[in-house]
């Protein structure tokens, strides 16, 4: 019999030498120092400063193989909680965060306490399954999980409880499997807190990911994916079909991509998640994407503008006739725009109507409709009808096509102001792209008010934001004078905000206004260098400029400008 053979476990010098951590030259160093203190490697590590806590805690969890994650307000079930006294929990340092089943996850700052497993586990009658988290974390989530009641239920308030059944051909025992964990508290509970998670710390996805041996969890945050923790992958089947219930869905199709609407309660608040299913190689993931209107920035003084370019857009919007685009890539804030401007031009003698994919927030006093291309609702036939509605203002939610952008156009040559977006990368190129469309100059030089290209960038965080001296040539490149001493400002990452140092998002907007001079030139049919030159010669702003204004402002760095404008570090 051959005997199994265990591969070795690396040692944590080698996993910081191979992560760049730390040099091979440094860990000889600090491996004679060890020999001599008999202290461990780590914490001479850390007392030199060489690495953070942060960066020890997630070598020792892939060297163990124990899952390090994030622990934040929301992710700790307070059903579940007092399952270990608040003394315990103090005095070992650990707190229960969720059950599945008979496994007890429990959060750790110490993956060698088998002795605080093992007390755990004899008190809940229950078998641990450590996760790895920052002590000072645990300590502010034991305080908080225990001393008020958070009602967890009140996410799903809307929702009876649904009898979970099982998908695709499955054998009796996977039925039974699934039903009992999707039917029990576990899963619900689960489900429930990461949504809150998620609606608390801001995130505008979630993202639920089976991955071999693993089911992977992660939040969008500010436009950047973080992971938030990988429970066992026996929960992903029954997390799926809890969520498929909720979105009204057919739980027993995984074959076909599925798209639907769930709405919860958090706080008084009502929340829409948009419910996204793509069938992969190793199971369904899912998308969920969170259309909070209690945190949507619709107030157009607030969205980041540069106070010069808010005062030129404000004025262009409430012209009544012609039209307005906001260029972007996907993801750029676009609608937020135009929601805010339908927001401040919304009143009583007004009558606003507009044409979504999908309707994101609703409005009151807008007539807002969804376009529905399987029965032949497309933009360019939903503005057709909407021109009968007696509209003083139309919004488009994207012009897609040559029809669309015909029919727009003729309507802003009759009095009407319509604002729509365009997936161009900056403002000039709004006119090119109509061009391309088969648009003609004249009807462009006539109809076109202006067109706005916006970028979002991500804010520094006001918990850790610290101040440093560039050097020289970021100085130069900024346009500031290099004799001079610049501080700039950065922020050096705390718990607030996921350890990046980034919390929340400003826009950056760029406005190209169409005047005599440019509509001479447009005549003309002028490709995008001329466009551009034109855009120089008049002095306008560009999101270089725009962006490196938000760097001097200190409200972004200048790594993130570059990032968030796709402009060449």
């Amino acid at each position: 019999m051959k005997s199994r053979i265990v591969p070795r476990r690396k040692k944590i010098g080698e996993i910081l030498v191979g992560k760049g951590l730390i040099t091979a030259e440094q860990l000889s160093k600090f491996l004679r120092s060890q020999r001599e203190t008999s202290k461990p490697l780590g914490q001479l590590l850390l007392e030199a400063e060489i690495i953070t806590r942060d960066e020890l805690t997630a070598v020792i969890s892939e060297q163990l193989g124990i899952p390090h994650i994030w622990l934040r307000k929301g992710l700790v079930d307070p059903r579940i909680v007092h399952i270990l006294p608040k003394e315990k929990a103090l005095h070992f340092e650990v707190i229960p965060m969720f059950r599945v089943n008979n496994v007890l996850t429990l959060a750790t700052s110490d993956p060698h306490s088998f002795f605080v497993f093992d007390e755990v586990s004899k008190i809940t009658n229950l078998e641990v399954q450590p996760v790895l988290c920052r002590k000072d974390d645990i300590i502010e989530a034991i305080h908080e999980a225990y001393k008020a009641e958070v009602s967890i239920d009140e996410v799903m308030a809307s929702f009876d409880e649904a009898e979970i059944e099982l998908v695709e051909n499955p054998t009796e025992k996977e039925i039974s499997e699934i039903a009992e964990m999707a039917e029990g508290s576990p899963v619900i509970s689960w489900t429930n807190m990461v949504l809150l998670r998620a609606i608390r710390d801001g995130a505008s996805d979630i993202h639920l990911e089976p991955q071999p041996g693993k089911f992977m969890v992660r939040l969008r945050i500010d436009g950047v994916l973080y992971e938030l923790m990988s429970p066992r992958l026996e929960m992903h089947p029954a997390v799926i079909s809890r969520l498929k219930v909720m979105a009204n869905l057919d739980i027993a199709e995984r074959r076909m991509p599925q798209d639907g609407r769930i709405q919860v309660h958090v706080q008084g608040q009502k929340v829409d998640l948009r419910f996204s299913s793509m069938p992969g190689i190793h199971g369904e993931k899912v998308v969920l994407r969170i259309l909070d209107k209690s945190k949507a920035m619709l107030d157009i003084n607030k969205l980041g503008f540069a106070p010069a370019v808010l005062d030129r857009f404000k004025s262009l919007i409430r012209i009544s006739h012609g039209l307005i685009l906001v260029c972007g890539p996907t993801g750029s804030g676009k609608t937020t725009t135009l929601y805010s401007a339908i927001s401040l031009l919304n009143a009583p003698e007004k009558n606003l109507v507009t044409i979504e994919d999908p309707v994101e927030y609703q409005l009151e006093r807008v007539n807002q409709n969804q376009v529905m291309p399987a029965i032949g609702l497309t933009f360019s036939r939903f503005l057709k009808h909407a021109l009968r509605q007696d509209p003083d203002i139309i919004m488009v939610g994207e012009i897609r096509d040559r029809e669309t952008a015909e029919i727009a156009v003729q309507a802003s040559l009759t009095g009407h102001l319509v604002l729509s977006t365009l997936h161009t990368n900056d403002s000039p190129s709004a006119i090119t792209r109509l061009l391309e469309m088969g648009i003609e100059p004249y009807l462009i030089s006539s109809s076109l008010l202006a067109s706005l290209a916006q970028r979002l960038v991500r804010t520094i965080c006001s918990e850790c934001k610290t101040q440093y001296y560039p050097p020289k040539d970021i100085s130069k490149e900024l346009g500031c004078d290099e004799s001079k001493k610049l501080r700039l400002t950065k922020g050096k990452g705390c718990s607030s905000c996921y350890d990046s140092g980034f919390k929340g998002r400003t826009g950056i907007y760029e406005l190209f206004e169409i005047d005599q001079g440019l509509q001479s030139l447009i005549l003309t049919n002028p490709t995008i260098e001329t466009l551009h030159e034109y855009q120089r010669s008049n002095g306008s702003l560009t999101l270089k400029n725009l962006a490196y204004q938000k760097v001097l402002e200190g409200l972004t760095t200048i790594e993130e400008a570059k990032r968030g404008t796709s402009m060449n570090a």
